[in-house]
Formats: structure tokens, C-alpha cells, sequence
């Protein structure tokens, strides 16, 4: 029998600089984003809100980092018959609006990563170009 499990993580240095990225990417597009990096077990590692962001794009920034950390795809990929029944299951802290996407290295899947402040489509491109410009794997996910 186990006694333990090993479980990667994203590190807060490689999460403080998707933040970084996203945010650059999102002010270069015209928004003011808000981002989040969280880990496999959906704790919060990083977080960047923009000037100007509005204050509900913090809480869904957060849900949709947590979101792709805990199922292991974007947001934008739920399928339609979960996509309501996901967010009440789970007292709201799952979101299937796009713009979260999970952070994967080397086939290693170590957390998620959240935007909001403009369009669902908006947030999801930025999550995918962030995604890009870090290293991370983007094959099958969308922008």
C-alpha cells in the first residue's frame, strides 16, 4: 500500500510570469485583464489585476484558472450538457466561460491559468498566447 502521492505543481516564479505575460499581452489589446495561475489542487499561486479591471472579472479569473487546474482542459472546452450544471455542482467555484486553460510542461500537467476583463473569445485568445509565449503545450486547445 502508498502512503503518498507526488503531484507537480507550477512554481510561483513560472506563475508570477503567465501573470506578467497575460496582463502585457491584455493591455497591448486594449483591456484591463485580471489573471490567475492556480495549481492542480486549485490553490491560488499568482494573481495580477489591472487598473480599470472590474471587480467581478477577479472572481472569475480565479474560477476559471481553477477550473482548467482541476479538469485538465480550457474552460471553453466543457461540454454543453456541464456547462450549467458544473457551476451549481460545485457551489460556483467551476466556470465553463472561456478564457481558462490548463498549464501543461513536458506532457505535465501543473496547474491553470485565468483571464478575464474583456470577451469570453478575448480571454481565451490572451490565455492561449500567454500559454505560447511561456512554453507551455497548446495542442488541442483553442484559442
Amino acid at each position: 500500500m502508498s502512503t503518498h502521492r507526488h503531484i507537480a505543481a507550477i512554481t510561483y516564479e513560472t506563475a508570477a510570469r503567465a501573470v506578467s505575460l497575460a496582463m502585457e499581452i491584455g493591455r497591448e489589446r486594449g483591456m484591463a485583464p485580471v489573471v490567475a495561475v492556480a495549481d492542480p489542487s486549485m490553490t491560488l499561486i499568482a494573481f495580477g489585476l489591472d487598473d480599470g479591471a472590474t471587480p467581478h472579472s477577479a472572481e472569475t479569473a480565479r474560477r476559471k484558472a481553477a477550473t482548467a487546474a482541476s479538469i485538465r482542459r480550457a474552460t471553453s472546452q466543457i461540454p454543453d450538457p456541464l456547462s450549467i450544471v458544473l457551476p451549481l455542482g460545485t457551489g460556483g467555484a467551476l466556470t465553463a466561460i472561456a478564457g481558462g486553460m490548463p498549464i501543461v510542461f513536458d506532457d505535465q500537467h501543473v496547474g491553470g491559468l485565468g483571464v478575464a476583463g474583456g470577451s469570453p473569445a478575448q480571454d481565451a485568445e490572451i490565455a492561449w498566447e500567454t500559454l505560447t509565449r511561456l512554453g507551455a503545450r497548446t495542442e488541442g486547445m483553442h484559442a
